[in-house]
């Protein structure tokens, strides 16, 4: 069983950052057994794929729009991950999720995450 909170999430004017924190309490497996992924869900949206990484960090998966704004990372001695966000755009407003895969392929599907957190509101103003 993973339990995942969210934190970090705000309102930010274009142009702006922000950093999300997911914190992970594991049982049963250690965290550094999951893969992590970013998502969001804008209001009248589908939940979308930001960011994944593998247990080891040393592989990161993007969806192209967000490449080179957004930085996934993970420390597994803190079992958390994080969301980095730069130069944010009032499209980025959302509610991200963290989740937490088993999958050995960093995957963008919502259907390889068994595991969600409850989701942070991220709100940027033009």
């Amino acid at each position: 069983q993973v339990q995942l909170v969210e934190s970090g999430g705000g309102l930010v004017q274009a142009g702006g950052s922000l950093r999300l924190s997911c914190a992970a309490s594991v049982s049963g497996r250690t965290f550094i057994r999951y893969a992590m992924g970013w998502f969001r869900q804008a209001p009248g949206h589908e939940r979308e794929f930001v960011a994944a990484i593998s247990w080891s960090g040393l592989s990161q998966r993007y969806v192209d729009s967000m490449k080179g704004r957004f930085t996934i990372s993970r420390d597994n001695a803190k079992n958390t991950v994080y969301l980095q966000m730069d130069s944010l755009k009032p499209e980025d407003t959302a509610v991200y999720y963290c989740a937490a895969s088993t999958s050995v392929v960093l995957t963008a599907s919502t259907l390889q995450y068994a595991y969600w957190g409850q989701g942070t509101q991220v709100t940027v103003s033009s």
